[in-house]
């Protein structure tokens, strides 16, 4: 489906394109004289963010967050979306395989907008606002990780909860990384171009995202770490128990076992008083163990 919003107002012509087939994808390289080996690239849905500089275009691509994506979702290809972009002096081309609604938002925002002259700053507002879907997610596991940091201090139980301390881990990190490379592409890109509002909006704000993917990133990792470091001690404290439960009867069991043994010839067993004297000598040794351990301060 193709959409045109040159007459909306904007001073060039930009046509937005969504769901092509290749049939359409090859027209559109034909009347627009694109590069073959871009045009192959729109049609990659795993690609990740870049920048090319053809004769009579540049081209990009970014990523856009899925919101209809799976609550598991983990990879790059699950969570997220692309959209391509070929501009030059005169007009834009923006494909992309569903509709999307951060696209249709510039498009009404900025049409008429009298200080947007050129497709150059256009692409910074759609890379802009392709940036600005992840801030939903993001918030969402922020509230995530805190919610869950209350559980593992409190020691409440939350089922499968190393499991989701797992997807909010994996989906921090795909953020994180396209946010690397999409800077990298803004970086690239744009240093052709002559700085402008819309250029020095665009980094500011890919700042702040990067910021905000960093202190998730680093907040759900020391959160795995003291989730793994508690549950550690955990086993540690029952460890220690079981331990001193050994202790205590390791010497017990072997005086036990001495007089288990049956041989005829064993004075012990004849003593009037045999069976008294070594049930206290056994509760002499738990008493020296007991008073052993509390000098160590183990119990």
């Amino acid at each position: 489906m193709q959409s045109n919003f040159t007459k909306t107002g904007f001073p060039f012509e930009w046509k937005d394109i969504h769901n092509p087939d290749q049939a359409e994808l090859e027209a559109l390289a034909e009347m627009h004289q694109l590069p073959k080996a871009a045009v192959i690239d729109c049609m990659q849905s795993e690609h990740l963010p870049k920048y090319e500089k053809f004769e009579n275009y540049h081209f990009i691509i970014v990523r856009f967050y899925d919101t209809e994506c799976d609550n598991n979702s983990d990879t790059i290809q699950k969570l997220t979306r692309k959209v391509a972009i070929f501009y030059n002096d005169q007009f834009m081309l923006s494909i992309h395989r569903s509709e999307s609604v951060f696209i249709r938002k510039v498009a009404e925002k900025y049409a008429n907008n009298k200080h947007l002259l050129h497709p150059f700053d256009l692409s910074c507002k759609l890379i802009k606002n392709a940036l600005e879907t992840f801030e939903v997610p993001i918030e969402k596991m922020e509230h995530e990780i805190d919610l869950y940091e209350s559980k593992i201090f409190l020691r409440k139980k939350a089922p499968d909860l190393l499991k989701h301390l797992y997807y909010i881990k994996r989906k921090s990190s795909v953020i994180k990384k396209l946010n690397t490379i999409t800077g990298k592409v803004i970086e690239n890109s744009y240093q052709l171009h002559k700085r402008n509002a819309f250029y020095e909006d665009l980094k500011d704000y890919h700042l702040h995202l990067e910021t905000d993917t960093d202190d998730l990133h680093d907040n759900i990792h020391q959160l795995l770490n003291i989730y793994i470091s508690l549950s550690s001690q955990k086993t540690n404290e029952v460890m220690r128990i079981l331990t001193v439960f050994s202790a205590f009867f390791l010497p017990l069991t072997f005086i036990v076992g001495i007089y288990g043994m049956n041989f005829q010839w064993m004075p012990e067993l004849q003593a009037q008083y045999g069976y008294p004297a070594v049930m206290g000598f056994m509760a002499l040794v738990t008493l020296l163990i007991f008073q052993w351990f509390k000098r160590k301060n183990w119990l």
